[in-house]
């Protein structure tokens, strides 16, 4: 199950929870895993600020903080995600703001599914299978329309 929820923001343009919940099942079976509860909570940079300063001691805008209550094979976990930081990135790296969201919505999955990304070795493996993730969206987002 995949639920999306808006923490001190109103909405998020083109999430589509029916999407999120098909392209994460396909992404936890390509991993060998199965799809437990994921929340996808999208918030700003400020709210996300303070959850950074107060469960990771981080004083730093980041655009996702992932809580990880997986259990063996079973994927679950919350997912927090600054648009603020979506926005900015997308700009910053000059690609379509969709395109940038997915990407991060993608990245917090991968480390429910046991991915980490904080050494160098470990950041290009995790880009890598967030390339190799995104182009599976293709194909439930031309199946729900």
């Amino acid at each position: 199950m995949v639920e999306v929820f808006f923490e001190d923001i109103s909405e998020v343009p083109g999430v589509n929870p029916e999407f999120l919940f098909a392209w994460y099942s396909n992404v936890c079976e390509v991993e060998g895993k199965e799809l437990g509860e994921v929340s996808v909570i999208f918030c700003s940079d400020e709210h996300l600020l303070e959850m950074n300063k107060e469960y990771l001691e981080h004083d730093y805008y980041t655009d996702i903080i992932t809580f990880d209550y997986s259990q063996e094979a079973l994927v679950s976990g919350d997912l927090f995600i600054s648009l603020d930081r979506v926005r900015d990135n997308a700009d910053e790296f000059d690609v379509l703001f969709q395109d940038e969201l997915h990407r991060v919505c993608v990245h917090g999955l991968l480390h429910l599914c046991g991915y980490k990304d904080k050494s160098e070795a470990e950041e290009v493996l995790m880009r890598s299978k967030e390339n190799e993730m995104l182009s599976l969206r293709k194909f439930h987002v031309e199946h729900l329309r």
